[in-house]
Protein backbone atom coordinates (compact mmCIF):
# COMPACT_ATOMS: atom_id res chain seq x y z
CA UNK A 1 0.00 0.00 0.00
CA UNK A 2 2.10 3.24 -1.32
CA UNK A 3 0.37 6.11 -1.36
CA UNK A 4 0.88 9.39 -3.19
CA UNK A 5 1.54 11.02 -0.10
CA UNK A 6 4.62 8.70 0.79
CA UNK A 7 5.75 8.80 -2.75
CA UNK A 8 8.55 11.30 -2.17
CA UNK A 9 9.82 9.53 1.24
CA UNK A 10 9.79 6.27 -0.27
CA UNK A 11 12.02 7.40 -3.31
CA UNK A 12 14.16 8.70 -0.68
CA UNK A 13 14.32 5.11 0.87
CA UNK A 14 15.21 3.90 -2.53
CA UNK A 15 17.93 6.34 -3.06
CA UNK A 16 19.82 5.71 0.36
CA UNK A 17 22.45 2.96 1.18
CA UNK A 18 22.23 1.13 3.95
CA UNK A 19 18.57 0.55 4.27
CA UNK A 20 16.57 -2.54 4.75
CA UNK A 21 15.08 -5.05 2.09
CA UNK A 22 11.79 -4.00 3.22
CA UNK A 23 12.06 -0.35 2.47
CA UNK A 24 12.29 -0.23 -1.35
CA UNK A 25 8.73 0.45 -2.65
CA UNK A 26 9.25 -2.28 -5.39
CA UNK A 27 10.03 -5.13 -2.09
CA UNK A 28 6.45 -5.69 -1.87
CA UNK A 29 6.50 -6.37 -5.66
CA UNK A 30 9.46 -8.71 -5.56
CA UNK A 31 8.27 -10.82 -2.84
CA UNK A 32 4.52 -11.35 -4.03
CA UNK A 33 6.20 -12.28 -8.07
CA UNK A 34 8.42 -14.54 -5.79
CA UNK A 35 5.68 -16.46 -3.86
CA UNK A 36 3.26 -16.62 -7.03
CA UNK A 37 6.01 -19.04 -8.43
CA UNK A 38 6.29 -21.09 -5.07
CA UNK A 39 2.42 -21.41 -5.56
CA UNK A 40 2.77 -22.07 -9.21
CA UNK A 41 5.03 -24.84 -8.65
CA UNK A 42 2.90 -25.82 -5.19
CA UNK A 43 0.20 -26.32 -7.26
CA UNK A 44 1.34 -28.48 -10.45
CA UNK A 45 4.40 -30.14 -9.52
CA UNK A 46 3.25 -34.21 -8.48
CA UNK A 47 5.11 -34.59 -5.12
CA UNK A 48 2.99 -31.21 -3.65
CA UNK A 49 0.21 -30.42 -5.55
CA UNK A 50 -2.61 -33.19 -3.46
CA UNK A 51 -0.36 -31.52 -0.49
CA UNK A 52 -1.28 -27.66 -1.45
CA UNK A 53 -4.85 -28.00 -2.41
CA UNK A 54 -5.54 -30.46 0.52
CA UNK A 55 -4.22 -27.51 3.51
CA UNK A 56 -6.40 -25.02 1.63
CA UNK A 57 -9.56 -26.94 2.11
CA UNK A 58 -8.64 -28.01 5.49
CA UNK A 59 -11.96 -26.84 7.86
CA UNK A 60 -11.58 -24.57 10.83
CA UNK A 61 -13.23 -22.86 13.02
CA UNK A 62 -15.32 -23.79 16.12
CA UNK A 63 -18.35 -26.45 16.42
CA UNK A 64 -20.71 -25.32 19.38
CA UNK A 65 -23.11 -28.14 20.17
CA UNK A 66 -26.21 -27.91 22.33
CA UNK A 67 -27.63 -30.57 24.67
CA UNK A 68 -30.08 -31.53 22.21
CA UNK A 69 -27.52 -32.51 19.66
CA UNK A 70 -27.52 -29.74 17.32
CA UNK A 71 -24.18 -27.91 16.05
CA UNK A 72 -23.30 -24.42 14.68
CA UNK A 73 -20.05 -23.76 12.96
CA UNK A 74 -18.65 -20.58 13.50
CA UNK A 75 -17.98 -19.00 11.23
CA UNK A 76 -19.76 -21.13 8.57
CA UNK A 77 -17.79 -23.09 5.89
CA UNK A 78 -14.24 -21.90 7.01
CA UNK A 79 -11.42 -23.16 5.42
CA UNK A 80 -8.18 -22.34 5.50
CA UNK A 81 -8.18 -20.47 1.72
CA UNK A 82 -11.23 -18.34 2.81
CA UNK A 83 -10.11 -17.70 6.44
CA UNK A 84 -7.19 -15.88 4.22
CA UNK A 85 -10.38 -13.87 1.78
CA UNK A 86 -12.65 -13.97 4.05
CA UNK A 87 -10.55 -12.79 7.64
CA UNK A 88 -7.39 -11.81 6.61
CA UNK A 89 -8.27 -9.84 3.67
CA UNK A 90 -10.36 -8.07 5.85
CA UNK A 91 -6.85 -6.04 6.91
CA UNK A 92 -6.25 -5.25 3.90
CA UNK A 93 -9.13 -3.82 2.49
CA UNK A 94 -9.14 -2.03 5.94
CA UNK A 95 -5.65 -0.66 5.41
CA UNK A 96 -7.36 0.28 1.90
CA UNK A 97 -10.07 2.24 2.98
CA UNK A 98 -7.77 4.07 5.77
CA UNK A 99 -5.73 5.34 2.72
CA UNK A 100 -8.33 6.66 0.60
CA UNK A 101 -9.94 8.21 3.49
CA UNK A 102 -6.89 10.02 4.59
CA UNK A 103 -6.47 11.16 0.36
CA UNK A 104 -9.79 12.67 0.63
CA UNK A 105 -9.31 14.59 3.41
CA UNK A 106 -5.47 15.50 2.89
CA UNK A 107 -4.21 14.48 -0.06
CA UNK A 108 -4.50 13.80 -3.91
CA UNK A 109 -8.11 13.74 -3.40
CA UNK A 110 -8.95 16.47 -1.15
CA UNK A 111 -10.30 18.37 -3.25
CA UNK A 112 -12.29 18.65 -6.58
CA UNK A 113 -9.26 20.59 -8.59
CA UNK A 114 -6.54 17.51 -7.01
CA UNK A 115 -9.17 15.09 -7.70
CA UNK A 116 -11.08 15.39 -11.00
CA UNK A 117 -8.23 14.37 -13.44
CA UNK A 118 -7.19 11.02 -11.57
CA UNK A 119 -10.25 10.13 -10.82
CA UNK A 120 -11.72 10.74 -14.26
CA UNK A 121 -9.06 8.93 -15.77
CA UNK A 122 -10.27 5.91 -12.80
CA UNK A 123 -13.34 5.82 -14.41
CA UNK A 124 -12.29 5.20 -18.00
CA UNK A 125 -9.72 2.96 -17.16
CA UNK A 126 -12.29 0.68 -15.17
CA UNK A 127 -15.47 0.80 -17.86
CA UNK A 128 -12.94 0.27 -21.04
CA UNK A 129 -11.77 -3.11 -19.83
CA UNK A 130 -15.34 -4.20 -18.63
CA UNK A 131 -16.73 -3.49 -22.00
CA UNK A 132 -14.24 -5.33 -24.18
CA UNK A 133 -14.08 -8.32 -21.55
CA UNK A 134 -18.09 -8.20 -21.74
CA UNK A 135 -17.81 -8.04 -25.76
CA UNK A 136 -15.73 -11.17 -26.21
CA UNK A 137 -17.76 -12.74 -23.21
CA UNK A 138 -21.50 -11.62 -23.33
CA UNK A 139 -24.11 -14.54 -23.08
CA UNK A 140 -21.57 -17.41 -22.01
CA UNK A 141 -20.82 -18.84 -18.41
CA UNK A 142 -17.44 -16.54 -18.51
CA UNK A 143 -19.49 -13.61 -18.66
CA UNK A 144 -19.38 -12.35 -14.71
CA UNK A 145 -16.12 -12.12 -14.55
CA UNK A 146 -16.31 -8.40 -16.07
CA UNK A 147 -14.80 -7.21 -12.99
CA UNK A 148 -11.72 -9.05 -12.76
CA UNK A 149 -9.61 -6.56 -15.66
CA UNK A 150 -10.78 -3.35 -13.91
CA UNK A 151 -8.17 -2.95 -10.99
CA UNK A 152 -4.43 -1.63 -10.54
CA UNK A 153 -2.14 -2.96 -8.41
CA UNK A 154 -0.86 -0.01 -6.57
CA UNK A 155 2.07 -1.87 -5.17
CA UNK A 156 3.42 -3.51 -8.45
CA UNK A 157 2.79 -0.26 -10.17
CA UNK A 158 4.42 1.51 -8.05
CA UNK A 159 7.46 -0.65 -7.58
CA UNK A 160 8.04 -0.36 -11.70
CA UNK A 161 7.76 3.51 -11.58
CA UNK A 162 10.54 3.66 -9.00
CA UNK A 163 12.57 1.01 -11.00
CA UNK A 164 12.17 3.88 -13.92
CA UNK A 165 13.38 6.77 -11.98
CA UNK A 166 13.70 9.64 -13.18
CA UNK A 167 12.46 8.81 -16.88
CA UNK A 168 8.58 9.69 -15.25
CA UNK A 169 8.05 13.21 -14.48
CA UNK A 170 7.21 13.01 -10.31
CA UNK A 171 3.59 14.35 -11.73
CA UNK A 172 2.98 11.61 -13.40
CA UNK A 173 3.98 8.95 -10.70
CA UNK A 174 1.43 11.49 -8.71
CA UNK A 175 -1.61 11.01 -10.76
CA UNK A 176 -1.23 7.25 -11.29
CA UNK A 177 -0.77 6.83 -7.29
CA UNK A 178 -3.78 8.86 -6.93
CA UNK A 179 -5.78 7.07 -10.07
CA UNK A 180 -4.62 3.92 -8.62
CA UNK A 181 -6.42 5.51 -5.71
CA UNK A 182 -9.32 6.11 -7.06
CA UNK A 183 -9.68 2.55 -8.93
CA UNK A 184 -9.35 0.76 -5.52
CA UNK A 185 -12.80 2.69 -4.58
CA UNK A 186 -14.82 1.37 -7.91
CA UNK A 187 -13.17 -1.78 -7.02
CA UNK A 188 -14.55 -2.13 -3.93
CA UNK A 189 -17.54 -1.04 -5.16
CA UNK A 190 -17.83 -3.92 -7.84
CA UNK A 191 -17.43 -5.79 -5.35
CA UNK A 192 -20.07 -4.77 -3.16
CA UNK A 193 -22.37 -4.51 -5.08
CA UNK A 194 -21.93 -6.95 -7.91
CA UNK A 195 -20.29 -9.73 -6.22
CA UNK A 196 -22.14 -10.56 -2.67
CA UNK A 197 -24.34 -13.70 -2.28
CA UNK A 198 -28.44 -13.56 -1.38
CA UNK A 199 -28.20 -10.82 1.23
CA UNK A 200 -29.98 -11.38 4.78
CA UNK A 201 -31.67 -7.77 5.05
CA UNK A 202 -32.26 -8.59 8.77
CA UNK A 203 -28.28 -9.19 9.43
CA UNK A 204 -27.16 -6.77 6.93
CA UNK A 205 -29.64 -3.52 8.88
CA UNK A 206 -28.30 -4.40 12.36
CA UNK A 207 -25.06 -4.00 10.79
CA UNK A 208 -25.73 -0.49 9.69
CA UNK A 209 -27.56 0.26 13.24
CA UNK A 210 -23.76 -0.91 14.66
CA UNK A 211 -21.89 1.13 11.73
CA UNK A 212 -24.35 4.15 12.25
CA UNK A 213 -24.02 4.24 15.92
CA UNK A 214 -20.06 4.16 15.07
CA UNK A 215 -20.47 7.32 13.07
CA UNK A 216 -22.11 9.32 15.88
CA UNK A 217 -19.54 8.23 18.46
CA UNK A 218 -17.16 9.41 15.84
CA UNK A 219 -19.03 12.94 15.17
CA UNK A 220 -19.56 13.04 18.99
CA UNK A 221 -15.53 13.47 19.39
CA UNK A 222 -15.23 9.53 20.72
CA UNK A 223 -11.48 9.25 19.84
CA UNK A 224 -10.29 5.80 21.64
CA UNK A 225 -9.34 3.27 19.13
CA UNK A 226 -10.89 0.37 21.65
CA UNK A 227 -14.47 2.03 21.15
CA UNK A 228 -14.26 1.03 17.41
CA UNK A 229 -12.33 -2.50 17.49
CA UNK A 230 -14.83 -4.27 19.18
CA UNK A 231 -17.88 -3.37 17.54
CA UNK A 232 -15.56 -3.98 14.24
CA UNK A 233 -15.67 -7.34 15.42
CA UNK A 234 -19.37 -8.03 14.91
CA UNK A 235 -19.90 -5.90 12.21
CA UNK A 236 -17.69 -8.51 10.50
CA UNK A 237 -19.50 -11.27 11.42
CA UNK A 238 -23.22 -9.53 10.34
CA UNK A 239 -21.47 -9.07 6.99
CA UNK A 240 -19.96 -12.80 6.97
CA UNK A 241 -23.25 -14.38 7.99
CA UNK A 242 -25.27 -11.68 5.82
CA UNK A 243 -24.00 -12.42 2.17
CA UNK A 244 -21.96 -9.08 2.07
CA UNK A 245 -18.77 -10.22 1.22
CA UNK A 246 -17.09 -10.17 4.49
CA UNK A 247 -14.41 -7.79 3.50
CA UNK A 248 -16.82 -5.01 2.72
CA UNK A 249 -16.89 -4.72 6.94
CA UNK A 250 -13.29 -3.52 6.93
CA UNK A 251 -13.67 -0.68 4.25
CA UNK A 252 -16.80 0.39 5.97
CA UNK A 253 -14.88 0.59 9.33
CA UNK A 254 -11.93 2.01 8.13
CA UNK A 255 -14.22 5.50 7.12
CA UNK A 256 -15.40 5.20 10.71
CA UNK A 257 -12.25 5.49 12.23
CA UNK A 258 -11.74 9.25 13.68
CA UNK A 259 -8.59 10.42 11.53
CA UNK A 260 -8.60 13.81 13.63
CA UNK A 261 -6.04 13.81 16.09
CA UNK A 262 -7.42 13.92 19.98
CA UNK A 263 -5.54 17.19 21.16
CA UNK A 264 -4.71 19.79 18.99
CA UNK A 265 -1.09 21.83 18.48
CA UNK A 266 -2.04 24.73 20.88
CA UNK A 267 -2.43 21.81 23.82
CA UNK A 268 0.54 19.69 22.40
CA UNK A 269 2.54 23.05 22.78
CA UNK A 270 1.30 24.01 26.10
CA UNK A 271 2.20 20.77 27.81
CA UNK A 272 5.47 20.18 26.25
CA UNK A 273 6.82 23.48 27.77
CA UNK A 274 5.19 22.17 31.38
CA UNK A 275 7.23 19.09 30.36
CA UNK A 276 10.08 20.60 29.41
CA UNK A 277 10.30 22.54 32.75
CA UNK A 278 9.62 19.37 34.87
CA UNK A 279 12.80 17.37 33.01
CA UNK A 280 15.10 20.93 33.80
CA UNK A 281 13.55 20.78 37.40
CA UNK A 282 14.85 17.42 37.48
CA UNK A 283 17.82 18.11 36.07
CA UNK A 284 20.12 18.01 39.43
CA UNK A 285 20.27 14.00 39.02
CA UNK A 286 23.33 11.94 38.06
CA UNK A 287 21.84 9.76 35.43
CA UNK A 288 19.81 10.56 32.23
CA UNK A 289 16.91 9.84 32.64
CA UNK A 290 16.10 9.47 35.90
CA UNK A 291 12.77 7.91 37.81
CA UNK A 292 11.05 11.14 37.51
CA UNK A 293 12.49 12.03 34.16
CA UNK A 294 11.14 8.96 32.49
CA UNK A 295 7.27 9.68 33.77
CA UNK A 296 7.82 13.16 32.34
CA UNK A 297 9.01 11.71 29.31
CA UNK A 298 6.57 8.73 28.98
CA UNK A 299 3.92 11.61 29.57
CA UNK A 300 5.49 13.79 26.87
CA UNK A 301 5.11 10.52 24.54
CA UNK A 302 1.39 9.73 25.28
CA UNK A 303 0.27 13.77 24.39
CA UNK A 304 2.86 13.37 21.32
CA UNK A 305 0.68 10.08 20.21
CA UNK A 306 -2.73 11.51 20.85
CA UNK A 307 -1.67 14.93 19.22
CA UNK A 308 -1.98 12.03 15.47
CA UNK A 309 -5.10 10.67 14.24
CA UNK A 310 -6.27 6.76 15.13
CA UNK A 311 -6.42 6.21 11.19
CA UNK A 312 -2.83 7.48 10.64
CA UNK A 313 -1.42 5.76 13.51
CA UNK A 314 -3.60 2.44 12.29
CA UNK A 315 -2.30 2.68 8.89
CA UNK A 316 1.05 2.89 9.51
CA UNK A 317 1.15 0.12 12.47
CA UNK A 318 -0.93 -2.44 9.48
CA UNK A 319 0.71 -1.14 6.64
CA UNK A 320 4.25 -3.39 6.85
CA UNK A 321 2.00 -6.45 7.95
CA UNK A 322 -0.34 -6.42 4.80
CA UNK A 323 2.52 -5.76 2.52
CA UNK A 324 4.90 -8.40 4.11
CA UNK A 325 2.53 -10.98 5.74
CA UNK A 326 -1.02 -10.85 4.51
CA UNK A 327 -0.84 -10.34 0.56
CA UNK A 328 1.98 -13.13 0.34
CA UNK A 329 0.04 -15.56 1.85
CA UNK A 330 -3.37 -14.17 -0.30
CA UNK A 331 -0.70 -14.66 -3.16
CA UNK A 332 0.34 -17.93 -2.17
CA UNK A 333 -3.13 -19.07 -1.59
CA UNK A 334 -4.95 -17.81 -4.55
CA UNK A 335 -1.92 -18.30 -7.47
CA UNK A 336 -1.80 -21.46 -7.02
CA UNK A 337 -3.45 -22.76 -10.41
CA UNK A 338 -3.33 -26.07 -11.69
CA UNK A 339 -2.57 -26.07 -15.09
CA UNK A 340 -3.78 -29.20 -16.91
CA UNK A 341 -2.61 -28.27 -20.39
CA UNK A 342 -1.32 -25.12 -22.28
CA UNK A 343 -4.71 -24.31 -23.27
CA UNK A 344 -4.50 -22.13 -20.33
CA UNK A 345 -1.68 -19.65 -21.98
CA UNK A 346 -3.88 -19.76 -25.31
CA UNK A 347 -5.60 -16.40 -24.90
CA UNK A 348 -7.35 -16.91 -28.06
CA UNK A 349 -9.17 -20.20 -27.41
CA UNK A 350 -12.97 -19.01 -27.12
CA UNK A 351 -15.64 -21.26 -26.66
CA UNK A 352 -19.64 -20.58 -27.49
CA UNK A 353 -20.17 -22.11 -24.04
CA UNK A 354 -17.65 -20.79 -21.72
CA UNK A 355 -16.71 -17.62 -23.89
CA UNK A 356 -12.75 -16.84 -23.58
CA UNK A 357 -11.97 -15.48 -19.75
CA UNK A 358 -8.27 -15.04 -20.99
CA UNK A 359 -8.89 -13.64 -23.96
CA UNK A 360 -11.41 -10.77 -21.97
CA UNK A 361 -8.83 -10.23 -19.26
CA UNK A 362 -5.75 -9.82 -20.96
CA UNK A 363 -6.65 -7.61 -23.43
CA UNK A 364 -9.16 -5.68 -20.86
CA UNK A 365 -5.42 -5.16 -19.28
CA UNK A 366 -3.11 -4.85 -21.71
CA UNK A 367 -5.29 -2.62 -23.84
CA UNK A 368 -8.68 -1.51 -22.05
CA UNK A 369 -6.46 -0.10 -19.20
CA UNK A 370 -4.26 2.47 -21.01
CA UNK A 371 -6.86 3.23 -23.46
CA UNK A 372 -9.50 3.99 -21.07
CA UNK A 373 -7.24 6.14 -18.66
CA UNK A 374 -5.57 7.81 -21.67
CA UNK A 375 -9.04 8.65 -23.79
CA UNK A 376 -10.66 9.95 -20.21
CA UNK A 377 -7.92 12.10 -19.22
CA UNK A 378 -7.64 13.24 -22.71
CA UNK A 379 -11.79 14.37 -22.07
CA UNK A 380 -10.98 15.50 -19.21
CA UNK A 381 -8.39 18.44 -20.48
CA UNK A 382 -10.32 18.94 -23.70
CA UNK A 383 -13.00 20.00 -21.70
CA UNK A 384 -11.01 21.45 -19.10
CA UNK A 385 -12.21 19.28 -16.25
CA UNK A 386 -9.18 18.49 -15.63
CA UNK A 387 -5.65 19.86 -15.98
CA UNK A 388 -2.47 17.50 -17.93
CA UNK A 389 -0.19 16.15 -15.09
CA UNK A 390 2.86 18.98 -14.99
CA UNK A 391 5.72 18.38 -17.44
CA UNK A 392 4.15 15.07 -19.13
CA UNK A 393 3.57 14.42 -22.87
CA UNK A 394 0.68 12.47 -24.14
CA UNK A 395 3.21 9.54 -25.23
CA UNK A 396 4.35 9.39 -21.67
CA UNK A 397 0.93 9.43 -20.13
CA UNK A 398 -0.10 6.46 -22.48
CA UNK A 399 3.53 4.79 -21.24
CA UNK A 400 2.48 4.88 -17.48
CA UNK A 401 -1.30 4.58 -18.12
CA UNK A 402 -0.12 0.83 -19.62
CA UNK A 403 1.26 0.39 -16.30
CA UNK A 404 -2.25 0.52 -14.84
CA UNK A 405 -2.67 -2.70 -16.39
CA UNK A 406 -0.92 -4.24 -13.40
CA UNK A 407 -3.90 -5.92 -12.16
CA UNK A 408 -2.24 -8.31 -9.78
CA UNK A 409 -4.61 -8.27 -6.04
CA UNK A 410 -7.61 -7.02 -6.48
CA UNK A 411 -7.67 -8.68 -9.90
CA UNK A 412 -7.28 -12.01 -8.54
CA UNK A 413 -9.86 -11.07 -5.62
CA UNK A 414 -12.36 -10.69 -7.55
CA UNK A 415 -11.59 -13.34 -9.54
CA UNK A 416 -12.01 -15.88 -6.64
CA UNK A 417 -15.68 -14.39 -6.39
CA UNK A 418 -16.60 -14.62 -10.07
CA UNK A 419 -18.06 -17.58 -12.03
CA UNK A 420 -20.36 -19.08 -9.59
CA UNK A 421 -23.63 -19.75 -11.74
CA UNK A 422 -21.98 -22.48 -13.55
CA UNK A 423 -20.61 -24.72 -10.62
CA UNK A 424 -19.52 -26.85 -13.09
CA UNK A 425 -17.09 -24.68 -14.77
CA UNK A 426 -16.08 -22.47 -11.63
CA UNK A 427 -12.88 -23.74 -10.83
CA UNK A 428 -11.70 -24.47 -14.50
CA UNK A 429 -12.63 -20.61 -15.03
CA UNK A 430 -11.21 -19.14 -12.18
CA UNK A 431 -7.97 -20.95 -12.61
CA UNK A 432 -7.68 -19.61 -16.45
CA UNK A 433 -9.01 -16.43 -14.94
CA UNK A 434 -5.76 -16.13 -12.73
CA UNK A 435 -3.63 -17.24 -15.58
CA UNK A 436 -4.49 -14.74 -17.79
CA UNK A 437 -4.64 -11.82 -14.71
CA UNK A 438 -0.59 -13.31 -14.31
CA UNK A 439 -0.41 -13.12 -18.08
CA UNK A 440 -2.05 -9.47 -18.63
CA UNK A 441 -0.27 -7.66 -15.73
CA UNK A 442 3.06 -9.20 -16.72
CA UNK A 443 3.07 -8.16 -20.64
CA UNK A 444 1.34 -4.65 -19.38
CA UNK A 445 4.38 -4.07 -17.05
CA UNK A 446 6.62 -4.93 -19.88
CA UNK A 447 5.20 -2.75 -22.12
CA UNK A 448 4.85 0.15 -19.78
CA UNK A 449 8.49 -0.03 -19.39
CA UNK A 450 9.27 -0.16 -22.78
CA UNK A 451 7.13 2.57 -24.11
CA UNK A 452 8.27 5.04 -20.78
CA UNK A 453 11.66 4.43 -22.13
CA UNK A 454 11.02 5.58 -25.48
CA UNK A 455 9.07 8.45 -24.46
CA UNK A 456 11.70 9.46 -21.80
CA UNK A 457 14.35 9.14 -24.83
CA UNK A 458 12.35 11.13 -27.53
CA UNK A 459 11.83 14.55 -24.80
CA UNK A 460 15.41 14.12 -24.54
CA UNK A 461 15.88 14.44 -28.41
CA UNK A 462 13.61 17.07 -28.13
CA UNK A 463 15.59 18.75 -25.57
CA UNK A 464 18.87 18.15 -27.40
CA UNK A 465 17.48 19.71 -30.48
CA UNK A 466 15.55 22.43 -28.33
CA UNK A 467 19.26 23.66 -27.78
Amino acid sequence: MISAYSWKRNMVKLGRSGKSFTDKPWAQGVILIALVVVAMLLANLPATKDIYHSILETEIGLRITSPSGASFDFPKEMTIEKFINDILMVVFFFTVGLEIKREIVSGELSSVKKAIMPVIAAVGGVLVPACIYTAINHSTAAASGWGIPTATDIAFAVGIMALLGDRIPISLKIFLTALAIADDLMAILVVAIFYGESVNLILLGIAFVILFLLYLANRAGEKRSWVYFIPAIAVWVLFYYSGVHATMSGVAMAFLVPIKPRFSKQYYLHKREKHIRLLAKYANHKNFPNGHQRKVLTEISKTAKDCIGVSYRLEHALNPWVNFLIMPIFALANAGVTIPSMEYFNIFNYSPELGSVSMGIVFGLLIGKPVGITLASLIAVKSKLGAMPQNATWAMLFAVACLGGIGFTMSIFVDTLSFGDFPEHTEQLRNMGKVAVLMGSFLSAVLGCILVKLAARNNNNKNIEAQ
